[in-house]
């Protein structure tokens, strides 16, 4: 019997991985874990747990590496390089489905071991600017199954829009922490960590 759609990672983009990491060890004051590199995206990230079905994903472009495409939450555009200037954002999420069938927009990839299946557009844009999710199936067990658990977790997901509607019209039913609100286009992540709370922002 197909399971609900769930929350599966947050999107956390960085010019510099390495920069990035160091930024988000010391505000969230744990280590993120090992993640690889996305050849066919020319990226790499690093991972951590948000509990037993989420995770965070930091994720920024490889040196040297090259894209057959545009990568893929607008990397590479000169907005989305301003934005990251300032340091790391959260950008977009996804949300884990069962089944991606009859969608013209899925792209078949994979990082190591790790196999699924993703809805990216061929410009690498995100659905309604990030707030909106991808959608996720995983071929392979997806990575919270593995991450050590550092006892962050998201306690809300905060997207505001000025079309609180449109962005709704576009949101699955979801039994997570995700709240829409009027205002200028962006999102915030509440975390709670063993040192406190803390939040990311886009």
């Amino acid at each position: 019997m197909p399971t609900a759609p769930e929350l599966d990672h947050l999107v956390v983009a960085t010019a510099d991985l390495e920069a990035g990491r160091d930024r988000l060890e010391r505000q969230l004051g744990c280590p993120l874990e090992p993640g690889g590199r996305h050849t066919d995206q020319g990226t790499h990230n690093l991972l951590l747990s948000l509990g037993p079905t989420a995770y965070l994903e930091l994720i920024a472009p490889e040196p040297g590496a090259r894209s057959p495409r545009p990568r893929w939450f607008e990397l590479d555009t000169p907005a989305m390089r301003e934005r990251l200037a300032a340091g790391p954002a959260l950008v977009h999420w996804v949300v884990r489905v069962t089944s991606l069938a009859g969608r013209p927009d899925v792209r078949e990839l994979s990082r190591g071991t790790n196999r699924w299946a993703l809805t990216v557009a061929e410009d690498g844009s995100m659905p309604f600017g990030g707030l909106a999710p991808s959608l996720i199936r995983w071929h392979t067990p997806p990575p919270p199954t593995v991450l050590p658990d550092r006892g962050v977790r998201l306690t809300e997901l905060v997207l505001t829009t000025p079309d609180v509607a449109a962005l709704e019209a576009q949101l699955p039913a979801l039994d997570a922490p995700v709240r829409v609100r009027p205002g200028a286009p962006g999102l915030a992540a509440r975390l709670t960590t063993p040192h406190g709370e803390t939040e990311i922002e886009g």
